[in-house]
């Protein structure tokens, strides 16, 4: 299963099921952990800090 069928499920789903409150809540999670992950020891740390 490669990740594109699973992103073409999801959209199917959310389709199907009028959950289209659910795309927010998904795109702030990946934001969320990518800000984690790039937080997490390299040179743009200060500038993510200061964000915050």
């Amino acid at each position: 299963m490669s990740s594109n069928s699973f992103f073409r499920e999801f959209i199917d789903f959310m389709k199907h099921r009028k959950k289209f409150w659910l795309l927010p809540i998904v795109v702030f999670a990946v934001l969320i952990i990518l800000l984690i992950l790039l937080a997490s020891d390299n040179a743009l740390t200060p500038f993510i800090y200061d964000l915050f």
